[in-house]
């Protein structure tokens, strides 16, 4: 399969301007996703709808090409891109610009969701942590996912899902596996096109989640399993955290 992997990266972040361009150890954060992501694909190109990140991209040797400052959505600004860039893939892989430690084999999890033709779209969930408590599993910031047997998603929800009826809720990391989404997307590339086209559906009003757009539209969302932890990085004291964590792992 040819595999094209596209790096949103937009300037004007509400809770982190400039966010792409802050310093993590050494060097700024769209260059570590980009360095990350090349462990594991070949074509990698960073689409942002700013010149200052034009630029510092060309800066460091990566592939970007400008999109517009319209988008609602990583995933409108990917599918812009792909179009510009006019290279034929069979996958094309969404990876958040604020991920600087996504790991090679998380990717290559993503990509071995479409062995099963099946598939239309993968992304990525990770098991909560009982160490972390119910408050972790309870957090609306973080959708939670279930899936069924043939590892698909059924359904992404801010709630913590499903509800276990008759047991106290100190009780519930142990006694069933929740599973956090990991908001990494891999998509076909007529599937890329086609879900852009979709209007907002109710369920994703309602959570404002865009996947659950896609669920409602009839199509089927791999899942692939990792038990890596990744350090996002949305406000500037997500920065200091992943700079901490940077320095544990050197």
């Amino acid at each position: 399969m040819r595999v094209l992997a596209i790096i949103p990266a937009r300037y004007a972040s509400t809770r982190f301007p400039a966010k792409p361009l802050a310093i993590l150890g050494g060097k700024m954060v769209v260059e570590r996703v980009y360095d990350q992501v090349r462990k594991a694909v070949e074509k990698v190109v960073v689409a942002t709808d700013d010149e200052r990140i034009y630029d510092a991209v060309r800066s460091f040797g990566g592939e970007v090409v400008m999109t517009s400052t319209e988008h609602n959505s990583g995933t409108d600004r990917c599918a812009e891109a792909y179009e510009k860039l006019g290279y034929e893939a069979d996958i094309v892989i969404n990876i958040q610009g604020d991920e600087p430690f996504i790991a090679p084999e998380q990717i290559n999890t993503l990509i071995a969701c479409f062995e099963n033709d099946a598939i239309d779209i993968a992304t990525l969930v990770k098991p909560f942590a009982e160490s972390n408590g119910v408050e972790a599993l309870e957090n609306p910031n973080s959708p939670k996912v279930v899936i069924n047997g043939a590892n698909e998603a059924i359904y992404f929800s801010r709630s913590v899902i499903p509800y276990l009826r008759g047991v106290e809720r100190e009780e519930w990391l142990k006694c069933h596996t929740f599973y956090k989404h990991i908001g990494i997307y891999a998509f076909r590339a007529n599937a890329l096109k086609e879900v852009t086209t979709l209007p907002q559906s109710p369920l994703e009003k309602a959570e404002k989640l865009e996947q659950l757009r896609w669920l409602e539209s009839g199509y089927k969302i791999g899942v692939g399993l990792t038990d890596i932890e990744t350090v996002g990085i949305d406000t500037p004291e997500d920065l200091e955290r992943a700079e901490r964590f940077l320095n544990s792992i050197k």
